[in-house]
């Protein structure tokens, strides 16, 4: 099924895990893994697509996210950015996006990716309930790997919601029978995504004429890749790349 990252195979061989990859002027690659880049769609646009965007892709895949779908993304680092601009294409009838750092929702707010942009504090829970008219939303997506943004992400959903938590590490508590069982939620982690759907994801962001290179903010060379990793590790940014003249 083309997921590398998943297979228990003693042969696995995921590039930068097992096998070198990325942060070197050249990769040798295997022919299979490869994923043919249309025009209209730049290098950034492509490394974008097999790191934060196909993650993204493979969550709301997950939760059958369609058009006649409210979505709360938790958590608008690049990988809760991409899911807004990818709903954006999959037609969502509202999104509405949730951090806790300015720049971010600056941000999300400036290329126009949410239809609504609330900030995490302690009125998070009640303006996105606001926004719903009081019922929820039908789907919610955390990128945050917070217990905060999970909880948010999952109590703020309707009956028979979706949820899929994607944000690595840390941990959440819940109440199952009000949070879970007795509002009949659907539940899901899901973690990077296969080549089949990178390849899926190239024609949609073709088809719908969509840039994931939109939300990147610093760029730097390759020597400066430290420099790289501490913008980013500092949160006041969209995303970060390395790039090439």
């Amino acid at each position: 099924m083309g997921y590398r990252i998943s297979c228990h195979s003693p042969e696995r061989r995921a590039y930068g895990w097992q096998r070198d990859g990325g942060h070197a002027d050249y990769l040798l690659a295997d022919e299979i893994d490869l994923v043919k880049l249309p025009d209209g769609l730049s290098f950034v646009d492509g490394a974008l697509i097999a790191c934060g965007y196909g993650t993204a892709w493979e969550a709301i895949r997950r939760i059958g996210l369609n058009g006649a779908d409210t979505l709360l993304v938790t958590g608008l680092g690049p990988v809760g950015l991409a899911a807004l601009q990818l709903a954006r294409g999959l037609g969502v009838s509202k999104a509405i996006g949730v951090d806790i750092e300015p720049a971010r929702l600056k941000l999300a707010a400036g290329v126009g990716l949410a239809d609504h942009i609330v900030p995490f504090d302690d009125r998070a829970a009640d303006a996105i309930a606001g926004l719903t008219g009081g019922h929820g939303v039908h789907a919610s997506l955390d990128a945050s790997g917070a217990a905060s943004g999970r909880a948010l992400a999952l109590r703020s959903l309707r009956q028979w919601g979706r949820c899929v938590l994607v944000g690595e590490g840390g941990r959440i508590e819940f109440e199952p029978s009000p949070d879970l069982i007795h509002k009949q939620i659907a539940l899901h982690g899901s973690w990077v995504t296969s080549v089949p759907h990178m390849e899926e994801l190239v024609e949609h962001l073709a088809a719908w004429k969509m840039r994931p290179e939109t939300i990147v903010t610093h760029r730097f060379p390759l020597e400066a890749a430290g420099e790289a990793y501490r913008v980013m590790d500092g949160g006041d940014c969209g995303k970060v790349t390395l790039v090439w003249e």
